[in-house]
């Protein structure tokens, strides 16, 4: 007997029955009923088998059910981007036909468009999806991703901030983002980690701000330095929300917009929001943290995920020498 259940605004119906296990989404109800009593008959009958449902399934449909289910769960937004990415591209092909060398066909094509690190992600949204295919919906299928080459992506970002860089962008900016801004300096948070804070979860006479679930899903406390402290002071004297509200009630499309118009205005080229996490990190090495402080603070989990984002001024060390 089939099961069917709604998940995310869908009908999920999967079939467990004479060693025959298979699942399929639909938007309609009525219709995965259908499939059901279709599918069950054909088990029955000896007619069904994982290699004839692969021969009617497209990727389009596996990219489709996994931004249903899955993407919905992930805290990263771009998901459904990749996804979308994916499907224009590959959601036409035949589930038992795909192959290496069609991926491959893809790739070179795609590294044609889009950067190399772009085609990595979405080389693992797509490793991602068929894995997950094959585990939790049943299904007979490879994972060609492992058995090409993935493209070459050229060395970190090192861009710091640059002789008075620091004060200009902060001049052409609106005091709100300019708060936002001077905040993710002095506590190395991520964009979205300063456009989500809440006032409930700041304490400045402990001198730490929660952060309950962050990028890598754990809760981080972010000690909060005298500028750091400074500043939210300002942001509470013009803030008018409750103290349950958002610290800054900007959203990133406004702020995106303030950054790219205030990077013109102070002449400044080359620059994006997430480098001032690199800055940020940098100099919590520079006033003589060690990597397991600095990693508190940043919420890296090894020394090697936090020395991508760690670049110290060669001049700098070389007045440490003496």
């Amino acid at each position: 007997m089939a099961s069917i259940r709604k998940r995310n605004g869908k009908w999920q119906v999967r079939i467990n029955r004479d060693d025959v296990s298979v699942t399929k989404t639909f938007s309609n109800k009525k219709d995965g009923e259908t499939w059901a009593r279709t599918t069950e008959v054909a088990i029955e009958r000896n007619e069904f088998t994982l290699k004839t449902q692969m021969t009617t399934e497209r990727l389009g449909q596996l990219f489709d059910q996994y931004n249903d289910e899955v993407a919905p769960l992930h805290r990263s937004k771009t998901t459904s981007f990749m996804l979308a990415s994916l499907k224009s591209k590959l959601g036409h092909v035949r589930i038992d036909a795909f192959n290496a060398r069609d991926l491959a066909d893809w790739r070179d094509k795609r590294l044609k468009e889009v950067k190399p690190a772009s085609v990595v992600r979405e080389l693992n949204t797509l490793s991602a999806v068929l894995n997950h295919a094959r585990k939790e919906w049943c299904f007979q299928i490879g994972n060609p991703v492992a058995d090409i080459k993935r493209p070459t992506v050229g060395a970190s970002r090192t861009r710091r901030l640059l002789d008075d860089e620091e004060l200009n962008l902060i001049g052409a900016l609106a005091p709100v983002h300019a708060g936002i801004v001077r905040l993710a300096l002095a506590t190395a948070m991520r964009r979205g980690e300063v456009l989500s804070l809440l006032w409930a979860n700041v304490n400045l006479d402990m001198q730490v701000a929660v952060l309950p679930v962050t990028k890598n899903g754990e809760m981080r406390r972010v000690p909060l330095s005298k500028d750091a402290i400074a500043i939210l002071k300002e942001q509470r004297l013009t803030n008018v929300q409750s103290i349950t509200g958002k610290v800054f009630d900007v959203t990133q499309i406004s702020l995106d917009k303030a950054w790219r118009k205030a990077c013109r205005k102070a002449g400044i080229f080359g620059l994006r929001f997430h480098d001032l996490r690199h800055e940020a990190i940098s100099r919590l090495f520079e006033i003589g943290l060690n990597p397991m402080e600095v990693s508190s603070i940043s919420g890296h989990k090894t020394l090697q995920m936090l020395k991508r984002y760690t670049h110290l001024k060669a001049e700098d060390l070389a007045k440490k020498l003496g």
